[in-house]
C-alpha cells in the first residue's frame, strides 16, 4: 500500500522542507493527508534553456496549475556508451529544483522511451547497434540497459533529494511509455517486459507512485493512465487507482511540409472540464510549452524545428491567448469545488442525448457542485433545479457553484485573444545589416570516391554511422565497356529522407520523401564511372511496433544503372562501396566560431548563392529588449543553424505546406482531431526559427548556417516575436481585460464599440446600436497602460438603445513597446 511509502520517518531536509506523504485513493491524490486534484503541464528541459526556465515555469504557476511534468531523454543524456551530460539544457536537477521554488509538484517521466517526436524516441542509437539487443520486450541485453539508466537517473534524484518523501517536488514517476498501443505485436514477451519493468521500478524504493500511460494490464501496485483528446470515459484497471489524463494533447505535432495544427481553447477545455466532471483527479497537458527541437533532436522523421504545439505557451514562452487565459479560469473554476470532488458524492442524471448533470454533494453539509455537459453539435435548452430553463451551448460544459450560479461555460471565451507578430529591428541601423562570409563544403574527395572504410554491401545507416551526423556518403565505380551510355537511369531503393545523387562529380538529381525508389537520368562515359549517393536523415523514427528495426539510408539496396537504349541493367547493389560519414565542415567544427579552421572563410564582392553544399557566416548584434529573438531564414533552403556555436536546429524553409484540408472557418464542435482546423496553408513549413537570449551577448554574435540545397542568405534577418495587437469581447454585466505582454503598453483603439458589435477578432464591426462613447471611454482606461479593465455597462458607456437585447463590448486594440511609445508620446502625455 502507498500509505507507507515515506521512506525516511524523521525531518529531512531539502530547501528545510519535511518529507512529504503521498498517497491516493480513487477521488484524489493525497498529499500531506490533504485530498487534492492535480493540474499539470509538460515542459521539456532540452526544449528550452536554463535562462528561459524560470519564466515558463512563473507563466505555469500562473495559469493555475499545481504540478510540471517532463520526460528524461535518454539519448541526450548517454549520446556514447557510459558517457553522461547533464550540463546546461541537460540539467534536469537544476529545472526540478526551479519546479520547487516555484512551490509546484514536479512529475518525473523516466521512460526510458519516452516518443515526444525526438529522435529515435530518445534511445541512443549505440544501443540499436549492440549485438544481440532487442528493444522495448523481454531481452536480457536491453532490459540490463535500461535499468543502469533508470537507476542513474532515480539515484540522481535521490542525491538531490527531489523525491516527495525527501522533502522534494517529485510525487510521481512513470516508467515506460504507451506501450500498451503496440504489445499485441510483442507476444507473451510483451507482456513479460511490462511485468518486469513494473517490479524494476518498485525496487527503486523512491517513495512515491509511479504509473504506466496507456498501459491497460498495469501490474499493481502502478496506476494505468490515459494519453489522448479525451479521457472522460476512462476507468482505471483497480478500484483504488485515481484517474489520471497523463496526456491532454493541447494541440499537434508539425512536419516538414506539413500545414499548422490547431486545437481551439473551446475544445481543449471541453475535454478538460469533461474528465474532471466524470471523475478525473490528474490531468497533464501534453505540452504547455512545446519548445524547441534544438541540434539534431526532432524526430519523425520530418518533425519540424519548432515544437510549438499550439501549447498554451508558445514555442518562445509567450502567452498563447486566448488559450492560456481560457484554461487558467477553468482551472479557478474547478478549484472552487475541489473538497466536494475529491470527498463529496456524485450523481450523474441524463436530460436527454448528450445532455448530463453530475452533481457533487457533501452528504454531511448540503453543499453542492455541478457539472452540465452537451456533446452534442447543437445548442440545448435544459430545465434545472434551482435554475429554470438553461441555454448550454453546443459541445461545452458549464460549471455551476452551488449548483445555481455558473461560473464557467467551455464555449464562452471571455479572454483577450493576442494577435503575434515578428518585428524586425530598427531599419534606420545600418549597423544591423548582415554581411556574408562564406565556404564550400569540400566535397572533391566523396566525388572521387574516397571514403573512410569500405565494404561489399549496402549498410544501414544508424549502424554505419550511430547516428553523429545528418549525413552518410555512399560511393562506388561502374565501367562500361565501348561506347557511352547516353540514355541510361541510375536507380536506388532508398529508406531515408533525402537523396543527392552524383555521377562523375556532377550532381544529377535529388529527392526527399518516406522512402521511395529513387529514379534520374544518367550519361554514362566510356571507362571508369564514379556515383556518389548521399544520404540525409531528417530525424529518426520514435513511434511505432518494432520502430528501432526500420531501415536508414540505402540498406541493402538494390541499387542499379540501365541503359534504355539497349535494355541492360548492371546490378551494382554488391559492388564494393566505399563510406564517408558527415561532413568536412563538421570536422573541422566550421559551425564554431573559436575553430581554429578560420581561414576556410571567404568575402567576396558577389556573395555566391544557390549553390548546395555551402557555409556561411555573419555576425549581428542581438535585437535589444527583452522580446523572444527569431531568425528569419527565408530565401535559405535546407540546412542547420548556430548561433555562437549553439544549434538551433534544422532549417527548410523552401519546404511549403500542403493546402490539403486547411483553412476555412475552424469549428470548435465535435471531436477534434490532429487533421482537423488546420492552418498556414500554402507557406513555408517554418520561416523562423528561435534564437534564445542566453545564446547571444550583449556584444557581437556569429551566426553560422549550412546550406545544403543551395539558397540565399541575403534575405536573411533578425527579428523578436512579440504581441502585436490584442482583442476581446465580454457581456454586460462582466469585465473585459487586455493586456499586452513583456513592457509594452496599449498604443491604439482600433476597434470599440458597446452594443451590439459583430465578427470576430480582427474583423469585428459594428451592429445596429451603439454607445456613443464606445471608443472614448475604452481609450481613456487602456491607452498608454500595459493592461486595462474596463467594467462593460451603461455605466461605464452611456445608453445604447438596443432595448432589452443584452449587449456586449467589443475591442481591438494594438500594442507598442514601452520606451517607443513613450517616446512619440512624451510631449502629450506630459
Amino acid at each position: 500500500m502507498w500509505n507507507s511509502l515515506i521512506l525516511v520517518a524523521g525531518l529531512t531536509l531539502l530547501c528545510t522542507s519535511f518529507a512529504i506523504d503521498v498517497d491516493y485513493d480513487s477521488r484524489a491524490m493525497i498529499i500531506d493527508g490533504q485530498r487534492k486534484l492535480i493540474f499539470s503541464g509538460a515542459i521539456h528541459y532540452p526544449r528550452s534553456t536554463p535562462e528561459m526556465w524560470p519564466d515558463l515555469i512563473q507563466k505555469s504557476k500562473d495559469g493555475g496549475l499545481n504540478a510540471i511534468e517532463t520526460y528524461i531523454f535518454w539519448n541526450a543524456h548517454e549520446p556514447r556508451r557510459r558517457q553522461y551530460n547533464f550540463k546546461g539544457n541537460l540539467d534536469f536537477i537544476k529545472f526540478f529544483k526551479l519546479i520547487q521554488q516555484a512551490g509546484l509538484y514536479g512529475i518525473l517521466r523516466i521512460g526510458p522511451y519516452v516518443c515526444a517526436e525526438w529522435n529515435y524516441g530518445a534511445f541512443p542509437v549505440w544501443l540499436h547497434n549492440i549485438d544481440g539487443i532487442k528493444l522495448r520486450t523481454d531481452n536480457d541485453i536491453y532490459k540490463r540497459e535500461m535499468e543502469i539508466f533508470t537507476t542513474k537517473i532515480v539515484n540522481m534524484c535521490k542525491e538531490a533529494k527531489l523525491f516527495a518523501s525527501q522533502g522534494g517536488p517529485i510525487i510521481l514517476a512513470q516508467i515506460e511509455n504507451e506501450y500498451g498501443n503496440i504489445m499485441w505485436a510483442y507476444g507473451d514477451a510483451g507482456v513479460k517486459y511490462v511485468k518486469w519493468c513494473a517490479e524494476m521500478a518498485v525496487a527503486q524504493n523512491i517513495g512515491v507512485p509511479w504509473i504506466m500511460c496507456q498501459q491497460g494490464n498495469a501490474p499493481q501496485p502502478m496506476i494505468n493512465t490515459c494519453n489522448g483528446f479525451y479521457c472522460d470515459w476512462f476507468t482505471p484497471n483497480n478500484d483504488r487507482s485515481p484517474k489520471m489524463f497523463t496526456e491532454n494533447w493541447t494541440g499537434w505535432f508539425k512536419k516538414w511540409g506539413e500545414n499548422d495544427p490547431h486545437r481551439t481553447a473551446e475544445d481543449l477545455a471541453y475535454s478538460v472540464a469533461r474528465f474532471y466532471q466524470y471523475g478525473g483527479v490528474l490531468i497533464n497537458y501534453y505540452m504547455y510549452h512545446g519548445g524547441t527541437n534544438f541540434g539534431r533532436t526532432s524526430g519523425g522523421p520530418f518533425i519540424t524545428t519548432s515544437y510549438d504545439y499550439d501549447a498554451p505557451l508558445d514555442e518562445y514562452g509567450n502567452l498563447n491567448q486566448p488559450k492560456w487565459g481560457h484554461l487558467k479560469q477553468l482551472h479557478e473554476a474547478i478549484k472552487v469545488g475541489e473538497k466536494l470532488l475529491t470527498s463529496g458524492t456524485a450523481m450523474t442524471k441524463s436530460y436527454g442525448d448528450g445532455i448530463n448533470l453530475t452533481t457533487y454533494t457533501d452528504d454531511k453539509t448540503g453543499e453542492r457542485f455541478c457539472f452540465l455537459s452537451n456533446n452534442l453539435t447543437v445548442d440545448a435548452v435544459v430545465d434545472l433545479p434551482e435554475i429554470g430553463k438553461f441555454v448550454i451551448p453546443a459541445w461545452s460544459v458549464s460549471i455551476f457553484d452551488g449548483c445555481k450560479k455558473e461560473i464557467y461555460n467551455t464555449a464562452k471565451v471571455t479572454t483577450q485573444t493576442s494577435i503575434m507578430v515578428k518585428k524586425p529591428m530598427d531599419d534606420e541601423d545600418k549597423s544591423n545589416k548582415l554581411s556574408w562570409e562564406w565556404s564550400a563544403e569540400t566535397i572533391k574527395d566523396t566525388l572521387r570516391g574516397k571514403g573512410r572504410f569500405r565494404t561489399s554491401q549496402l549498410l544501414e545507416q544508424k549502424r554505419a554511422t550511430s547516428d553523429v551526423s545528418d549525413y552518410l556518403w555512399y560511393m562506388t565505380s561502374v565501367d562500361i565497356n565501348g561506347t557511352s551510355w547516353n540514355n541510361a537511369t541510375l536507380f536506388a531503393n532508398y529508406s531515408g529522407q533525402v537523396l543527392h545523387a552524383y555521377v562523375n562529380g556532377k550532381l544529377i538529381g535529388s529527392q526527399s520523401g518516406y522512402g521511395f525508389m529513387f529514379k534520374n537520368p544518367v550519361s554514362l562515359k566510356p571507362g571508369r564511372n564514379i556515383i556518389t549517393l548521399l544520404s540525409v536523415t531528417v530525424g529518426l523514427q520514435n513511434y511505432g511496433t518494432f520502430f528501432d528495426l526500420g531501415p536508414e539510408g540505402l540498406a541493402g539496396g538494390p541499387v542499379g544503372l540501365t541503359d534504355n537504349k539497349n535494355a541492360t541493367t548492371i546490378d551494382l547493389t554488391s559492388n564494393p562501396w566505399n563510406y564517408k560519414i558527415g561532413l568536412n565542415g563538421e570536422v573541422k567544427r566550421l559551425h564554431d566560431p573559436k575553430s581554429p579552421h578560420g581561414r576556410e572563410w571567404k568575402t567576396s564582392s558577389k556573395l555566391p548563392t544557390g549553390r548546395p553544399m555551402t557555409w556561411y557566416k555573419t555576425t549581428f548584434r542581438a535585437p535589444p529588449g527583452t522580446d523572444p529573438v527569431v531568425v528569419d531564414l527565408q530565401g535559405m533552403g535546407k540546412g542547420h543553424a548556430w548561433i555562437n556555436g549553439n544549434s538551433i536546429g534544422r532549417f527548410w524553409p523552401t519546404e511549403i505546406d500542403s493546402s490539403e484540408n486547411c483553412g476555412g472557418e475552424c469549428d470548435y464542435r465535435g471531436k477534434y482531431d490532429e487533421k482537423k482546423c488546420r492552418i498556414n496553408c500554402g507557406k513555408p513549413s517554418q520561416r523562423w526559427y528561435h534564437v534564445p537570449r542566453d545564446f547571444l551577448t550583449s556584444d557581437t554574435n556569429t551566426m553560422i548556417l549550412f546550406e545544403e540545397m543551395g539558397g540565399n542568405p541575403s534575405q536573411v534577418s533578425f527579428q523578436t516575436a512579440t504581441v502585436g495587437s490584442v482583442c476581446a469581447n465580454a457581456n454586460e454585466g462582466s469585465t473585459l481585460e487586455l493586456s499586452c505582454q513583456r513592457g509594452q503598453s496599449i498604443s491604439e483603439i482600433k476597434f470599440a464599440s458597446f452594443g451590439d458589435p459583430r465578427g470576430k477578432c480582427g474583423s469585428f464591426q459594428k451592429g445596429s446600436c451603439e454607445a456613443k462613447l464606445s471608443a472614448s471611454a475604452v481609450e481613456n482606461a487602456c491607452i498608454g497602460r500595459e493592461s486595462c479593465a474596463i467594467n462593460v455597462s451603461e455605466a461605464t458607456f452611456g445608453s445604447t438603445e438596443c432595448g432589452n437585447a443584452t449587449k456586449k463590448l467589443a475591442v481591438h486594440a494594438n500594442c507598442e513597446n514601452n520606451d517607443v511609445f513613450y517616446q512619440k508620446h512624451r510631449n502629450h502625455l506630459g
